[in-house]
């Protein structure tokens, strides 16, 4: 595989260490120079890798630029949706050929179910000589030859077929109600988490304790170009920024907000806080921490839909503390 090197911290673990021991390797990329996929491609590369919102690093890619990449690799192109959400950008309509969310998230909305989707374009050439699983009798399922039968739906019915048969994986009835429940109401609750990041932002510069901001929607970002293209109608709610004091200040910080709840989930209605190098980013290394744009003064901020006075006024109590 060959990846983005700004993904969040599971993410990174499951390709760094966990799939090799299955004999997947993954090669990590600065994904801000779309040709250095291409560089990366070797003879068994069999997947692009990326987030379309990088999680907590916050860089918007270029993604049509970096599926000519996958397109002349003749490698299918993966793309995590999770922060953006399909209400503010479809990555389809950019070269992607599989799309993946967590439904934890904004889709669910209430932070309450576990899930996960997989939206395959059906747009890839599963017969192109690479994948022979796709093309030759399956041992798994009667010999039957997939790419045969169902053409470049191969890969769905694969999926079903024998991954969740063999690894599981299925929803539980009520957590699937949950987020169907959530995805009603997604394309108002979006806007409003968009909106209220931007204001938290922009408010967020003007602080002294502060030492940077990053947010797609700043005038200041230097992601803001490819935000007014990949995502205009909203940024969604995820805002970083730096605290001066580093480390210590940032943990302390987090401790003492009341409205922003320290939890490493987001998407949630309700404001979340939380300090990454100490926690869902605490097993990388210092340059693998820096590579995914995680800073050991970065706190990141999933912005609710509360009234935006209040989360104001709480950050502003967690800044008085220091």
């Amino acid at each position: 595989i060959v990846a983005s090197s700004s993904l969040y911290g599971g993410t990174y673990n499951l390709l760094n260490v966990t799939l090799p021991r299955l004999g997947i390797t993954t090669t990590f990329v600065d994904a801000s120079h779309p040709e250095n996929f291409g560089k990366a491609v070797k003879e068994n590369t069999r997947a692009f890798f990326v987030e379309s919102l990088g999680n907590p690093k916050l860089d918007v890619l270029d993604l049509e630029a970096i599926s000519k990449q996958a397109k002349a690799a003749k490698v299918p192109f993966i793309v995590d949706n999770t922060v953006a959400t399909p209400a503010l950008l479809n990555p389809i309509k950019h070269g992607a050929d599989i799309v993946i969310h967590s439904l934890t998230k904004y889709i669910g909305g209430q932070g309450n179910s576990l899930g996960g989707v997989i939206i395959d374009a059906g747009n890839f050439d599963w017969a192109n000589g690479k994948f022979p699983e796709f093309t030759e009798p399956s041992a798994g399922y009667h010999g039957l030859v997939y790419h045969e039968a169902l053409g470049n739906a191969s890969y769905t019915f694969k999926l079903i077929l024998e991954g969740l048969r063999d690894f599981g994986g299925a929803l539980s009835p009520f957590n699937a109600f949950q987020i169907i429940q959530g995805l009603e109401t997604l394309s108002v609750r979006i806007r409003q988490h968009s909106e209220n990041a931007l204001e938290l932002a922009q408010w967020l510069e003007g602080r002294e304790e502060v030492a940077w901001v990053n947010y797609p929607g700043l005038a200041s970002s230097p992601y803001k170009a490819l935000a007014d293209k990949y995502l205009p109608k909203g940024q969604s709610g995820i805002v970083t920024f730096g605290i001066k004091g580093g480390f210590e200040a940032a943990k302390k910080f987090t401790d003492a907000t009341e409205v922003f709840s320290l939890l490493a989930n987001i998407g949630d209605t309700k404001s979340l806080i939380i300090h990454p190098a100490s926690t869902t980013h605490q097993q990388l290394t210092a340059v693998q921490q820096a590579d995914a744009g995680v800073g050991q003064d970065l706190i990141r901020l999933s912005v609710g839909i509360e009234n935006i006075e209040d989360l104001k006024a709480d950050l502003d109590i967690a800044f008085k503390s220091l």
